[in-house]
């Protein structure tokens, strides 16, 4: 078989030297992105440090804040903005320049009526935690914090799809480069507004917006000046109707991707509010607030493995080489499971330890301890499911990751949890027994999609209609002149598969 031809078989077995140069490709792009999760993670632990200088109630009401934000603003913003995913990359992979640019153009509109309502939520934070019996001073508090935090989420409707269009690219190590430059100027930002000012909560708040800003403004900086000739972005070179005319195909891979990662997101909080009901709730919140801060530092790493893994298979997707995009999904998930493993390794070795860097309070640090392992294998199951997502996103099929993350978070980890925590009164680790059902059975599930439902050449053609004609630039007689094109297009595969573009 010539070489062109195999690109688009995907069933012959990869040499270990494809291997290799996959497992380059794929790390080359996902350290970086790890190392922007992990600054990330520390411009969070930064803005909490300096709260809990503050004093215990606002350190409480940050923290209500905090979650409240992340529940209803964050995760709703990241999550469809990662519905961008799968159409820049195989636009990317299929050199389909205008559908790159449009996509960006369509999801930052999208994201614009998105924060709408989510503003709406933010003013009302104190309404809706006073109706929900919350404590008077600490929603006050809490209120101050999220309005401050108003702006951040402009901010985010621009931050959010720009990372997925440059991951899409494979650059990663500018974004790196950018959030470690911004993370940085959090600190002083932080002491100038809290210490020095002395502005409280809303320096903390402020701080925080100004630290997304400053990332922001570098990554568009990048983008406009050093990357100019290479990555253009035709901002309003076509209509506005135009625009608007792909937001119904975008919403249809934005809204599943929104709830995958959404419905995940949030049962870590409904963990931590079915902690507070056990028999001793403040130390089972206590530990629970440990192992979330825990759980998120490893998530650091499959979330951008499979930010990455989706940019890869898009891009062989697009390209017309399904055999590339199946190779990239197979070597993904031999590394999900090996970071699974030493994650489980470290978490029994160290459960002791490691509760000791967060407390000195003995019960919390031995319940903690108590519950490290089931974690631990919580994240054997958690590395592949998270990856897989990817891989579902790279091959423009979120809604299959959204059904199996609310079948299993849903209908098997709540029962489980709610089960063994209160009706047979294991307590607090019957919850975390709960979260370790529902990633087993997110893990199989998606497992059992990727390696034995997915059909790599019938994704690769697929792929060629999503950036040759359902989500292209074409209107009016050039859309009819598409449609004739698309169907001449099945007609002329060239040698490797590819369907060359002609809108």
């Amino acid at each position: 078989m010539a070489e062109k031809d195999q690109v688009f078989v995907s069933h012959k077995f990869p040499s270990s030297t494809e291997v290799v140069e996959e497992l380059k490709e794929l790390w080359g792009m996902a350290l970086p992105i790890t190392a922007m999760n992990c600054l990330v993670f520390v411009r969070a632990v930064v803005s909490v440090l300096f709260l809990g200088r503050l004093g215990s109630l606002e350190l409480a009401g940050g923290a209500l804040s905090i979650g409240f934000t992340n529940i209803t603003g964050y995760s709703v913003l990241v999550g469809l903005a990662s519905g961008l995913e799968p159409v820049c990359s195989q636009a990317y992979g299929s050199k389909n320049w205008d559908l790159l640019s449009l996509s960006l153009q369509r999801m930052v509109l999208i994201l614009l009526l998105a924060i709408i309502p989510i503003s709406l939520l933010w003013v009302n934070l104190e309404t809706i935690m006073l109706f929900m019996g919350q404590d008077r001073d600490i929603t006050s508090m809490a209120a101050t914090y999220c309005i401050y935090s108003l702006p951040d989420l402009l901010t985010n409707t621009l931050l959010q799809p720009l990372r997925v269009f440059l991951r899409s690219q494979k650059v990663t190590k500018p974004m790196m480069y950018c959030s470690f430059i911004a993370v940085i100027f959090h600190i002083p930002l932080n002491y100038l507004l809290v210490v020095v000012m002395g502005i409280g909560v809303p320096g903390v708040a402020m701080a925080s917006v100004l630290t997304n800003l400053n990332m922001l403004v570098l990554m568009v900086g990048y983008v406009w000046v050093w990357r100019k000739k290479e990555m253009v972005v035709k901002w309003g070179a076509v209509g506005i109707e135009e625009v608007f005319k792909g937001l119904g195909q975008l919403l249809k891979l934005a809204i599943p991707s929104c709830l995958g990662i959404c419905l995940e997101w949030w049962w870590y909080e409904i963990v931590t509010v079915m902690a507070g009901y056990l028999q001793n709730p403040t130390l089972a919140v206590a530990a629970t607030g440990i192992l979330i801060q825990t759980t998120s530092m490893m998530y650091t790493v499959p979330m951008a493995l499979a930010g990455c893994v989706s940019a890869r298979v898009g891009n062989e997707l697009g390209a017309g080489k399904p055999y590339k995009a199946k190779l990239a999904a197979m070597v993904a998930l031999g590394c999900a499971f090996v970071i699974g493993f030493i994650n489980v390794t470290w978490t029994v070795i160290l459960k002791e330890r490691w509760a000791g860097l967060f407390t000195t309070d003995e019960p919390v640090k031995a319940l903690v301890a108590s519950v490290m392992p089931i974690m631990g294998l919580c994240e054997l199951g958690n590395c592949p499911q998270t990856t897989g997502c990817g891989i579902l996103r790279g091959t423009a099929r979120p809604v299959i990751g959204a059904r199996i993350n609310l079948g299993s978070f849903y209908f098997i980890g709540t029962p489980v949890a709610v089960g063994l925590a209160f009706w047979f009164e294991v307590g607090f680790s019957g919850l975390w027994f709960g979260l370790l059902a529902a990633q087993v059975a997110c893990a199989v599930s998606i497992l059992y999609v990727v390696l034995v439902r997915t059909d790599w050449e019938a994704e690769a053609l697929k792929a060629e209609k999503l950036t040759g004609l359902e989500m292209s630039a074409c209107n009016g007689v050039r859309e009819k002149q598409c449609e004739k094109d698309y169907e001449s297009k099945r007609l002329l595969v060239n040698g490797n598969g590819k369907i060359d573009d002609v809108c």
